[in-house]
């Protein structure tokens, strides 16, 4: 099956200072988060609040589901946590 990404919602998580979405494999549902450190390799001129990690993960959203993608591909997990070696 595919991982796909049709709802553009995201989150920003204060207790894990990442932003959370959420791709979608047939019926399941799977959580990805994007720690502060990952965004701020893509944008680096991010502030780490969350105003300015949701506009980073907005402005690289392409890159970050492609990301995600190959991350869901290396195994089924519970959740799944993208850091700046991933993008």
């Amino acid at each position: 099956m595919s991982l796909e990404f049709p709802n553009s919602s995201r989150s920003y998580d204060a207790t894990r200072c990442a932003v959370r979405f959420w791709g979608y494999d047939t019926a399941m549902e799977w959580s990805f988060f994007v720690t502060a450190e990952a965004l701020r390799h893509v944008h680096p001129g991010m502030v780490k609040d969350e105003a300015g990690m949701l506009g980073a993960f907005d402005s690289n959203r392409d890159r970050i589901c492609a990301a995600a993608v190959k991350l869901y591909g290396r195994g089924r997990k519970g959740s799944y946590e993208l850091g700046a070696e991933d993008l």
